[in-house]
């Protein structure tokens, strides 16, 4: 199993939103680094979901339904989306603060390469997020 982060802007598209839709296609992807991620996504990954911009705060996990395929928000076929699901939403979120003075998360990429909008996570990250907000999965 892999791990990965993806991010919102709560405006454009929340956990909220998320939990009402139950699953979605992630598209928007238009960064070729984050667009190599959604390809090596596979079936039963776990996804970290942040709120960006607002909020700035991990709220939820989902898991990956079906694997990538062209987005069909646009006709360019060098993008693609992957479809999640909805697992659960955190019971306490996890502050942009907290990762950053978390001695092992402040080496996430989301730290270190904070544009990204999808982005692979270790599993400690991942079982370190799930800790610290004292979520059961």
């Amino acid at each position: 199993m892999q791990y990965f982060l993806v991010k919102s802007e709560p405006f454009k598209y929340s956990w909220d939103q998320f939990e009402q839709d139950g699953s979605t296609f992630w598209d928007g992807v238009r960064n070729y680094q984050a667009r190599n991620t959604l390809m090596s996504m596979k079936k039963g990954d776990m996804v970290l979901f942040y709120h960006s911009n607002e909020g700035l705060e991990i709220v939820g996990v989902a898991k990956v339904i079906k694997e990538h395929y062209a987005d069909p928000t646009t006709d360019d076929e060098r993008w693609c989306v992957v479809d999640l699901k909805k697992y659960k939403r955190l019971k306490h979120p996890i502050s942009l603060t907290q990762i950053k003075n978390d001695s092992l998360l402040n080496t996430m990429a989301l730290v270190k390469q904070s544009r990204l909008s999808v982005m692979p996570i270790s599993e400690d990250h991942f079982h370190r997020v799930i800790e610290l907000s004292n979520t059961k999965i």
